[in-house]
Order: C-alpha cells, then sequence, then structure tokens
C-alpha cells in the first residue's frame, strides 16, 4: 500500500495563495471587454493628449522647466491610480462577500488584491507611455528614480488604506459609498493634476496643501527635474498622512471586520 504524505500549509502560505487566487479573479473581471488591457493605455493616454495640447496653447512646449506632456502625464497617471485604487478597493469587499463565508478568505485579503492589481496596471500604463514618448522624440528625463518610486507607491498605499477604511464603514452604511464617490470628484481639480502649485497665488495654498496626493504628484514632478521646485509641498507630510490614514484603517479593520461580513 501507497502511503500519502499530506504537508501542512502555515497560516502565511494560505493567505498567499488566497491573495493569488483574488488577484486572479481581479484579472478575470477586470479584462472581460473587448479592449482588455489595451484600455488601460488608451484611457491616460487620450487625457494626457488632449490636456497636454490645451496647457501647451496656454505655456507652450515647457510648464514650469518641464515638457507640457510630461507634466500632464504625471498629474493623470496619479490622479487615475489614486482614484482608482480608492474605488476599487473599497468596493472589493462588497464585491468579494460571499467567498467570505470560507474562513481562509478574509476581506483585508481581496483588498490586498485589488490594490496589487491597479497597481501592476498602472505600472503597464506608465511604462506603454514612456515608450510612447521615446518613440515620438519627446524629452525623457528622470533626476531621481528612486523618489519617483516612493512616491508612487506612497500615494498606493494611501488608497489602499482608505478603500479598506471605506469598504469596512460602507458593510455598516451603504450610503457611504455615493458620499465616497461624490467627494472623490472633485480630486481632478484639487489635486495640482492640470496646474501646478505654482500657478496658485500663494494666500491659498493653505487650502491645497491640506491634500497628500498634490504632495505627491508636485514632489514627482520634482523628481523628473529639481528645477520645477518644491516649494509648498513635503514629503515628510506625506509619509505622515499615510501611515497615519493605515494606521486608522487597520485599527477600524481589526477591530470591526468580522462583525462587518456578518452584516
Amino acid at each position: 500500500m501507497t502511503s500519502v504524505i499530506l504537508q501542512k500549509r502555515t497560516k502565511w502560505q494560505i493567505w498567499q495563495d488566497v491573495i493569488f487566487a483574488l488577484f486572479i479573479r481581479e484579472i478575470r473581471t477586470g479584462f472581460n471587454d473587448k479592449f482588455g488591457l489595451s484600455w488601460a493605455v488608451i484611457n491616460p493616454v487620450a487625457f494626457i493628449v488632449v490636456l497636454s495640447s490645451i496647457r501647451g496653447f496656454i505655456n507652450g512646449p515647457y510648464t514650469h522647466s518641464l515638457p507640457t506632456f510630461t507634466f500632464m502625464a504625471i498629474g493623470v497617471l496619479f490622479i487615475q491610480s489614486f482614484l482608482r485604487t480608492l474605488n476599487s478597493c473599497a468596493s472589493s469587499i462588497k464585491k468579494n462577500k460571499a467567498l467570505f463565508a470560507f474562513r481562509q478568505v478574509q476581506p483585508i485579503s481581496a483588498v490586498i488584491a485589488a490594490a496589487l492589481f491597479e497597481f501592476l496596471v498602472k505600472i503597464f500604463s506608465a511604462t506603454s507611455i514612456l515608450v510612447i514618448m521615446y518613440f515620438i522624440g519627446l524629452e525623457i528625463q528622470i533626476s531621481d528614480g528612486l523618489s519617483f518610486i516612493a512616491n508612487f507607491t506612497l500615494m498606493i498605499l494611501l488608497a489602499c488604506s482608505l478603500g479598506l477604511f471605506f469598504g469596512i464603514i460602507e458593510q455598516y452604511v451603504s450610503e457611504i459609498g455615493k458620499i465616497r464617490e461624490m467627494v472623490s470628484r472633485p480630486m481632478f481639480f484639487i489635486s495640482a493634476s492640470f496646474f501646478s502649485l505654482q500657478d496658485i497665488p500663494r494666500e491659498f495654498w493653505p487650502y491645497l496643501t491640506w491634500n497628500p496626493v498634490l504632495h505627491a504628484i508636485e514632489l514627482t514632478r520634482y523628481a523628473l527635474m529639481p528645477s520645477y521646485g518644491n516649494e509648498g509641498v513635503s514629503f515628510y507630510y506625506f509619509c505622515a498622512v499615510v501611515l497615519g490614514v493605515l494606521f486608522l484603517s487597520l485599527a477600524v479593520y481589526f477591530v470591526y471586520w468580522k462583525q462587518a461580513i456578518s452584516r
């Protein structure tokens, strides 16, 4: 008789397998239309071309020492990444609620899988845009690549944390989702995605610099070209907000997640 040896998996291995399975599920549901992954490139490129043409008509080929196309590319990619990750993570708990009947599947796994999917999609979009810029002869310059990566990663972490927070709260009050969507819409216009903080009179800066996404976008433009300047923004403030929101969302999650999925 042959003996079968069963290998017991650790909790960490089980958690990894669950996240991977949910990640594959995100891929299948995210690319089930005719455009598929190509839409992740077409959508931001169309926005960037239109907006850089408008801004270029006003400012010329350069905006505060940055090429206008690059200036707009950073703004559009970052704000779209933030909003899509936030909304995707917030809705992932409700979308996968039926799977929580299995004790190995927890809400935070669904949020991580959704954030990972959006992160990789935006990395692909950014890489494709760099390739397009290279072939059409646009100037590409990155003075501080580590700051570029840090700003983008921290912004995704901020969006993921907010998504986890809203995802849990929305299980108690579903109308919070409508408020989240309503509040997130002005982010397009107050996060320096279409303008620079240098375009705004200094007396209005305190009304805008509370927004951590604005710091992420402006600091990334500064990382590309130091001559752009970083006056009015702070990497330390940005990090402090990200860590604060992450701590708050994890605290809310660990206290309320069991009651939330049972509602």
